[in-house]
């Protein structure tokens, strides 16, 4: 069931082969990184509020965070400084 509706709406499902979550680390570690920096924070009491809270620590986990491994820039700066090389 859960295949079919992945095709329906036109949705490749990532899979590795059996046994290898690799593909799958760098989403679990955001999560991760959300729930232990952002959500396990504060008391939500409404969706409207969730929604503001993953809007806000998604716009700050790409442009505001730093990054000292990448010459101290914010992900999204690191990206656009390779992308122009």
């Amino acid at each position: 069931m859960y295949q079919i509706l992945l095709r329906q709406h036109g949705i490749t499902q990532s899979m590795s082969r059996k046994g290898n979550c690799l593909d799958n680390s760098p989403a679990e570690s955001f999560f991760n990184l959300l729930k232990r920096e952002c959500l396990n924070r504060i008391k939500i009491t409404s969706f409207q509020q969730f929604k503001t809270v993953i809007e806000q620590y998604i716009y700050w986990y790409n442009n505001v965070r730093i990054l000292a491994n990448k010459k101290g820039m914010t992900p999204n700066q690191y990206i656009r400084y390779h992308s122009n090389l």
